[in-house]
């Protein structure tokens, strides 16, 4: 699961008002190679929750994105690299997101969050 799916996921048990962001429970992390696209990434940023994609990196051991940023950082190829490197290229194989209000586990097996909610929690 790449870290663009992990920010546009959220926990949606019935009662939680605070599903979002997940938490990261990281027990296989892989690299994946994705060809570059500047334009691609130029977009995505204004649809980034920029803060949750910082927190899930670090927890993936990716340290190299800003705490803080602007839009003029996207004329930079060097954040435009690091941008793309944890959004596209970090993939979650193994382990868990956990919801940050119930701490729900929802397990992450070959890369594929299962995200189905038991009978009581629809």
């Amino acid at each position: 699961m790449r870290l663009l799916t992990h920010n546009m996921l959220s926990s949606n048990i019935k009662g939680v008002t605070n599903g979002f962001p997940l938490r990261i429970e990281a027990e296989k992390v892989v690299e994946k190679t994705v060809d570059f696209n500047a334009d691609f990434l130029k977009n995505m940023f204004a649809k980034v929750e920029w803060n949750a994609l910082v927190e899930a990196s670090k927890t993936m051991g990716y340290f190299e994105l800003p705490d803080n940023v602007e839009s003029s950082m996207l004329e930079s190829d060097e954040f435009l690299q690091k941008f793309h490197h944890a959004l596209l290229e970090l993939h979650l194989e193994e382990g868990a997101l956990i919801c940050p209000e119930t701490g729900r586990k929802f397990p992450v097996s070959k890369g594929i969050p299962n995200m189905l909610l038991h009978e009581d929690e629809v």
